[in-house]
């Protein structure tokens, strides 16, 4: 993309003429308004560069949601440094590898972690007394010049694991979100008066570039959540008009009483993304609030490509047809288009699709087909009007709770444990997460394994959320003629037995 279309530029349009208007409440009361977050934001830029961040530098954050990531990201942007976000919940070996690959010039995290070691700079994002950067913004001044950017110009690297479990850095542009985000604002018809519930993870797409950018985008406000809490929810439903979530947190609200037509009343808008959303489950919300739930379909390589409309049908089982101006089709193995009804492979091509992984020119052949489309690794079929239906992957990921989890990083983990011979990790079908991670293990020669004891080996490798949730100790894998462990005959058996 050769464009001066910038995320910095566009937030700057965007901005509300009053600078008073708040830009977001959390629940104890406490607001900030765009001027004080935008000072904030300016600040936390004077820190960075003092520790010599340039741009097009990597910077690593590694925090729970807060008002002071919020800003930290506007500072970045600001910077023109390359954000990577990373989830709290990776162990300290997870975030070394990647930490390694990415080469950043410094690295963010909260008190309660160690320090890294490494050739980064290292501070902490909330305030500690000592190499914090809230600490050191408030000896900064509130103005900072923008970096010199243009639509190309890299913002954010994402890591998701590949098909070989081992992660690979997606590398968006400033096109790429600024794309992302006007055309999400005028798609679900987001304006000044919204009230965005957020309380989605900021280390993911959904959360940062999804969510905060369409109420940045728009001149909105939001009411900050530090996590989901189904309670917490449907208590500040009332002050907000729209939600966006994940099915997981849906199935949640319903187990709550007071998720009611009364609760959503100013509700305009329900979202739901990050994994694929039953069609009992839009009934049941439907039933219980009066609203269908808005599905939409997105990756962290390609922002939003699809979207059920915020007027016309939206289809339940469905996440809508394309988003104006992205290119999707569905094809054969030879990437010849199917006909309409047939299942295919979903490859996708716009302005909103990344370039390409960081340091890995060696998967443009295979991500990307010769005429430019990057290979999604879903299944689906497109319905009348374009309506598009995931109906699996073809990349053997898991999508649980929302978050995926690459079944060959689990596995490794679990090969790498004393009295483990080998293993297999799959999804099965789960009420509360969608897809619940479940291994199956086999006992070296000798061996005895515990399924609560290969659990808690794994929690100390592993972030929460890859764990499995069921271990079985089984004497061998099934294997087909090629020795090929046929996870889809374990995945039968284990989906009877749970029934």
């Amino acid at each position: 993309m050769t464009s001066d279309r910038t995320l910095t530029g566009l937030l700057q349009e965007r901005r509300p003429t009053d600078g008073g208007q708040v830009f977001v409440r959390t629940p104890e009361g406490r607001t900030w308004s765009y001027d004080q977050i935008d000072a904030l934001a300016a600040q936390l830029t004077n820190v960075v560069r003092a520790h010599g961040v340039r741009t097009g530098d990597r910077v690593a954050v590694q925090s729970p949601n807060s008002v002071e990531w919020l800003a930290l990201h506007l500072g970045l942007l600001r910077a023109g440094a390359v954000q990577l976000p990373l989830n709290p919940a990776y162990t300290d070996a997870e975030v070394a590898a990647l930490l390694y690959d990415a080469e950043p010039t410094l690295v963010v995290r909260d008190t309660a972690r160690e320090v890294l070691p490494g050739p980064w700079a290292h501070l902490t994002l909330d305030a500690s007394g000592h190499g914090s950067l809230l600490d050191e913004a408030s000896a900064q001044s509130v103005e900072a010049d923008g970096a010199e950017l243009s639509g190309d110009s890299p913002a954010a690297l994402l890591y998701t694991s590949g098909t070989t479990g081992r992660p690979k850095g997606a590398l968006l542009s400033h096109g790429n979100l600024w794309h992302n985000a006007t055309t999400l604002v005028a798609a679900w018809g987001f304006g000044p008066d919204d009230v965005l519930l957020h309380m989605l993870p900021l280390f993911h797409t959904h959360g940062l570039f999804v969510a905060t950018h369409c109420v940045l985008a728009s001149g909105s406000s939001m009411v900050a959540l530090p996590r989901f809490d189904a309670r917490a929810v449907v208590t500040q439903l009332p002050s907000a008009t729209v939600l966006m979530a994940v099915p997981t947190h849906y199935t949640r609200l319903l187990a709550e009483p007071d998720f009611d037509r009364d609760a959503v009343a100013g509700i305009r808008l329900f979202t739901s993304g990050s994994a694929p959303m039953t069609v009992g489950l839009h009934n049941a919300v439907t039933a219980r609030t009066g609203h269908v739930v808005l599905e939409r379909y997105g990756m962290t390589e390609t922002a939003m490509l699809t979207s059920n409309p915020l007027q016309g049908q939206r289809r339940p089982g469905t996440v809508g047809p394309p988003l104006p101006g992205v290119d999707v089709r569905v094809v054969d193995d030879e990437d010849i288009a199917v006909a309409l009804g047939e299942v295919g492979n979903v490859q996708v091509q716009g302005p909103n699709v990344f370039s390409g992984y960081w340091r890995r020119p060696d998967l443009r052949q295979t991500e990307f087909t010769a005429e430019g489309y990057f290979r999604t690794g879903d299944l689906g079929r497109f319905h009348p009007q374009r309506y598009l239906e995931l109906v699996g992957r073809s990349k053997d990921l898991i999508i649980s709770g929302g978050m995926n989890v690459h079944p060959k990083e689990v596995e490794e983990a679990l090969d790498a444990i004393e009295g483990v011979a080998e293993s297999a990790v799959i999804g099965l079908p789960d009420s509360d997460l969608g897809e619940a991670v479940v291994a199956v293990v086999v006992a070296s020669d000798g061996a005895v394994l515990d399924a609560e004891t290969v659990r808690h080996a794994v929690r100390d490798r592993l972030a929460g959320f890859k764990v499995p949730k069921r271990v079985y100790v089984v004497a061998a894998l099934p294997r087909n003629a090629m020795g090929k462990v046929e996870k889809a005959r374990i995945r039968n058996e284990l989906s009877r037995e749970s029934r």
